[in-house]
């Protein structure tokens, strides 16, 4: 564990360096601060910043230079005492360019936005869309054209947008801050256009320079596009500051909080709770009473579809219900026979990290009730899938399941997801993976994610090869199949990585286990600004 969290810490360090040093350096240079510093000024001192898709791009666009963080710093801040989602241009990433990554991280701060009702910052600062992969970002439904659609969205929902012109701001990105309800710009380093003077004189012949076509005082004086102008970054900041100072209050959601208290058990020792050896059991319940308040867990039918663990509890004053795999081997009764009929007092013994058809059938109910009680729900994730098998079909585990799946998916009270393990398959999806809307999904650097493990994956490749190879006539000898195995196998583990997920935004961050009770708890805090408004509905559920 001491070497993951030396590897987080190693790659967290870098990657926050963005561009790197020089480009730092020439930033400075133009009086302008980095999108880190910006974002460091603007945040109430006593708070600190929750960062959201640091590890962004991480190993991708390679051919192009690679794309840290995706070239825009994104998260939870506190302004003025007000919790804000704040986006920033990098700069000194490829002059903040739009890369394909970089478009689906801005639309997912403003997704957080939406969700939480939250007042959302641009910190613009962008040399717009990456020309070579313009074909990647222009035109689809979730590509650079979304985020102005989102823009107008949330003015009709009545969410403040505040934007702050603070170097380039070209074609179609000059549209966002104008979109926005307040536009601001720092004089000397701030332009915004439509097309810059390169262009203008391509298209039309004309010869006009920066400050002319689109400068601070252009804006503010002739066009009126702009509200306001400031001499440089610190005093634009500054008035961010003021105008959300002014902001008034909206309704909360009115979920419930009491005063926080620590964990009982001492949270370090996670770090030695949590096996190595993916396969081997150990008890959830340990690791959950690292995490939640005085280590007090509330159990919902703890006697009864015990694979999956189910519970109230309170995370930093926060009430929540916890939905978690439990990993050891444990003893069933009853429901084992054909079509789920019960056989005495017949016993079962369950994996650990495998859902069983009555753990489903609990947890579905489960998540009914935090619904009906406006509870939000907590999913501790370390599971390889659903049960297979005759047993497990005769009993109905796809029923189960689906009903599982209904009741999670139409939840209307926050949901939030932690991988602290596997999160594989069917598993991933029943235990509100990101296709289901989770309003943060956190990763352990523990976690692993895809379809199966890499074990079962390569050796389920390895023979569809295998048989591709023999039929086309080849023969493939032992040690020529070994070596297949092994780079099919290094192949899907790299997949596997959390940092290959959270490249991708699948999590939203990864995380030290220590750090899990501030990200849920700002988490629940940025969801309690949206009053739920919507009843709760699970459809026709089989039974």
């Amino acid at each position: 564990m001491q070497t993951l969290l030396d590897n987080l810490a190693q790659k967290t360090a870098q990657t926050q360096l963005g561009g790197g040093q020089k480009k730092i350096d020439d930033q400075h240079k133009k009086g302008k601060l980095t999108a880190r510093e910006r974002i460091d000024y603007l945040t109430d001192t006593d708070t600190q910043f929750l960062e959201i898709g640091l590890f962004t791009g991480e190993g991708m666009y390679a051919e192009h230079g690679g794309c840290p963080s995706g070239g825009v710093v994104t998260g939870l801040a506190y302004v003025s005492r007000r919790l804000c989602v704040v986006v920033a241009n990098d700069a000194t990433v490829k002059a903040g360019a739009w890369f394909p990554i970089t478009a689906k991280k801005n639309l997912r701060a403003q997704e957080i936005a939406m969700e939480n009702r939250l007042p959302i910052i641009y910190l613009v600062d962008s040399a717009g869309v990456y020309l070579p992969l313009q074909d990647e970002v222009f035109a689809d439904k979730d590509h650079f054209g979304r985020m102005f659609r989102n823009n107008a969205h949330l003015s009709a929902m009545g969410v403040l947008q505040v934007a702050a012109i603070m170097g380039s701001c070209v074609a179609g990105g000059a549209y966002l801050p104008i979109m926005s309800d307040e536009a601001l710009i720092v004089e000397g380093t701030g332009s915004i256009y439509l097309a810059g003077p390169y262009l203008v004189k391509a298209s039309i012949g004309e010869d006009v320079d920066t400050e002319t076509l689109g400068g601070a005082a252009m804006h503010t004086e002739i066009s009126g596009v702009i509200d306001n102008k400031y001499p440089d970054d610190k005093s634009c900041l500054d008035a961010i500051k003021r105008i959300l100072d002014k902001t008034g209050s909206s309704p909360t959601a009115g979920f419930s909080r009491v005063a926080p208290a620590p964990p009982t058990l001492d949270p370090a020792e996670i770090y030695t709770l949590l096996p190595q050896d993916r396969v081997k059991p150990y008890d959830m319940m340990a690791i959950l009473n690292r995490l939640i308040d005085n280590s007090d867990f509330d159990p919902y039918k703890p006697d009864y579809g015990q694979s999956l663990i189910c519970g109230y509890a309170r995370i930093d004053g926060w009430a929540v219900g916890i939905v978690a795999n439990q990993r050891k081997v444990v003893k069933a009764k009853n429901r084992v026979g054909p079509g789920g009929a019960t056989a005495g007092q017949a016993v079962e013994m369950q994996m650990g990290g495998v859902i069983y058809g009555d753990a489903a059938d609990k947890a579905a109910r489960f998540i009914m009730n935090c619904n009906q009680k406006h509870i939000p729900l907590v999913f501790i994730q370390d599971v390889t899938g659903f049960m297979v098998g005759s047993r497990a079909e005769q009993g109905g585990i796809i029923k189960d399941g689906a009903k599982l799946v209904s009741a999670m998916a139409n939840s209307v009270v926050p949901k939030f997801t932690v991988v602290i393990g596997n999160s594989y398959g069917a598993g991933n999806y029943a235990l509100c993976g990101r296709a289901y809307d989770p309003r943060l999904m956190l990763a352990w650097p523990t976690a692993q994610m895809a379809v199966m493990s890499g074990a079962s994956a390569a050796k389920t490749l390895l023979q569809i090869q295998v048989a591709s190879l023999k039929a086309r006539g080849e023969v493939i000898t032992p040690e020529a199949e070994q070596a297949l195995l092994q780079k099919i196998t290094d192949q899907y583990n790299a997949q596997l990585s959390p940092y290959y997920a959270a490249a991708r935004l699948w999590f939203d961050a990864v995380i030290d286990p220590l750090d899990t009770r501030r990200h849920i708890s700002l988490g629940i805090e940025a969801a309690n600004h949206a009053p739920i408004t919507k009843s709760f509905n699970v459809g026709n559920m089989q039974t």
